[in-house]
């Protein structure tokens, strides 16, 4: 059986994932190929279940370690159960954030060094990584104004700084791992970023 593709869209708040997310689902389906689409933390019951915790903006109060052992708790399971299955099928898997987003959000926002982020992504996910990632990029000025009239989450609720330090951190990624991670400018209209995400897809997909 040949293995499926694993990509990953990311980026700050508001930089349109969920409006592009559909627009990738339609394009694979149009290419006959089986995508399944999941989101990080979340993915599996256990998954969910930390989301809620994690993005529950009654809980003031999470340690910086506690919140990065979560996210990572809630990835194994997502990976052992949900994503290597579905690529061992011959699926491909289309995931709303991954291992990229610790890195950005609680490397970047909550000032945790790569290194030891690298410890639980070595233990976890030992040599596995996207076969393609489509970071979504606006400056953190926009994210506040695009997520301003919804119910905010725990992490929507951060100052501007924490979103200027996650996006620093996001282009850190695609400087240090170009042929993976593919920086899309997404202030621009939705259908030039559409068209700039399937450009990239047409010369991935094949």
């Amino acid at each position: 059986m040949i293995k499926g593709k694993f990509i990953t869209i990311d980026g700050v708040e508001g930089a349109g994932k969920s409006t592009h997310i559909k627009f990738i689902c339609d394009y694979f389906n149009k290419k006959g190929i089986n995508l399944l689409l999941t989101r990080e933390p979340g993915g599996t019951d256990i998954g969910e279940k930390i989301r809620e915790l994690l993005l529950n903006p009654e809980i003031k109060t999470i340690d910086n370690d506690t919140e990065l052992l979560l996210m990572f708790a809630a990835r194994n399971e997502h990976l052992k159960n949900k994503i290597l299955p579905a690529l061992n099928r011959g699926e491909w898997v289309l995931s709303d954030r991954f291992v990229d987003a610790s890195y950005a959000y609680q490397g970047g926002g909550r000032g945790i060094s790569d290194s030891r982020i690298d410890i639980l992504s070595n233990w976890t996910l030992k040599d596995f990584c996207p076969d393609l990632t489509l970071l979504l990029d606006i400056p953190a000025t926009e994210s506040i104004k695009r997520v301003s009239a919804k119910n905010k989450d725990r992490i929507e609720l951060e100052q501007i700084y924490f979103f200027e330090n996650v996006r620093a951190h996001y282009i850190k990624r695609a400087k240090q791992f170009p042929d993976r991670i593919k920086l899309i400018d997404s202030t621009k209209s939705i259908e030039q970023t559409k068209k700039n995400i399937k450009n990239i897809l047409s010369n991935y997909v094949f």
